[in-house]
């Protein structure tokens, strides 16, 4: 005789539980995925090239990723709302400068120059989404708007002209822990940092409902203005501390500096499975896609490959991980 209580089945009572681990696995999934992409192209590259797999390649690779790395982070978090900042480069270029003449003009210390530089992309990243929520604009065209406000600013304030700052920046980029960069530990703490946020608290609750379902978000009590004016401010602010260890590497401020950087952070969050169409992203995959583009970048220089070969092979990358997110959505779509 089946003395098991109506509607406490045990089937039942587990399928609640199937879900999850059908995502949680989906999810590990897609980690070892980007690995073994990652791996693939390292021993190609090791193959065709001597000199690929060797500690000077690793040594380029973590000092010159950390600022598209930091970028990649506040750029995830707007694409999860729906959104696209276009003004991540100037923005970069505003900071930069605004580094190298509060040390160079000002004749202000680094501890001093740095919260400057911070507070200008801060300031930058606020408006962007206030405009943007405050009058309903399109993040596209508030974004683009900003990329010549800031671009425009940087020449105005150095007279189009580098500030080479020196020895006084190296101390940014020269500290090291453990033989590894300061500026590559700084963006993988900002990674877990990132990562932490999204999954593990309220607000990265909150980034998730709003770009999956803004009108749902609201029916439960989610500011969903509130939320895309910080992730807007936060993509801004992290990318003025892009601009710092860019600027510290290079020991000047170009007023150049980030032409394309924001079509190489968007690129690498999408290819890192970050969905334009919100709510669907991870911080470290976005790391894993700023390492996928990075990596082929220095694979294709090492063989040879001309500037526009380079930049056919990326957007050919970019246009198969569209492709790829469209499918996985509908499959996601079929599986709910």
């Amino acid at each position: 005789m089946n003395h098991t209580p109506p509607g406490d089945n045990p089937d039942t009572r587990r399928s609640p539980g199937a879900p999850r681990v059908g995502r949680l696995l989906g999810a590990a999934g897609e980690y070892v995925g980007m690995l073994a992409v990652l791996g693939g192209m390292v021993l190609a590259f090791s193959l065709v090239t001597r000199h690929f797999f060797s500690a000077t390649t690793f040594r380029f690779l973590a000092n010159t990723i950390p600022d598209a790395t930091v970028a990649a982070v506040g750029m995830t978090f707007v694409l999860m709302v729906r959104g696209i900042d276009l003004s991540v480069g100037s923005v970069l270029a505003l900071s930069g400068s605004v580094l190298g003449i509060a040390m160079v003009k000002w004749h202000l210390p680094l501890a001093a120059a740095i919260p400057a530089a911070l507070a200008v992309g801060l300031a930058c990243g606020t408006v962007n989404g206030l405009v943007s929520v405050r009058w309903s604009v399109p993040p596209f065209i508030v974004t683009l708007g900003m990329l010549e406000v800031a671009r425009g600013g940087t020449y105005l304030v150095t007279d189009s002209q580098t500030q080479y700052i020196g020895a006084a920046v190296e101390a940014v980029a020269e500290a090291n822990v453990l033989g590894l960069p300061l500026p590559f530990l700084l963006a993988v703490g900002g990674v877990a940092l990132g990562q932490f946020v999204l999954v593990r608290t309220a607000f990265g609750r909150h980034v998730v409902a709003v770009g999956s379902n803004e009108a749902t978000a609201r029916l439960c009590g989610v500011n969903v203005g509130r939320v895309r004016v910080i992730v807007f401010a936060l993509c801004g602010l992290l990318a003025s501390l892009a601009a710092v260890i860019r600027t510290s590497r290079m020991r000047s401020a170009d007023p150049n500096a980030g032409n394309w950087f924001e079509l190489e952070v968007i690129a690498a969050v999408v290819i890192g499975g970050t969905s334009l169409m919100g709510g669907r992203g991870s911080v470290v995959r976005s790391f894993f896609g700023v390492l996928i583009i990075a990596v082929l970048g220095a694979g294709l220089a090492q063989v040879g490959a001309r500037e526009h070969t380079k930049r056919l092979i990326t957007g050919c990358v970019i246009v198969v991980a569209v492709i790829i997110d469209h499918y996985r959505r509908r499959l996601g779509q079929r599986q709910q």
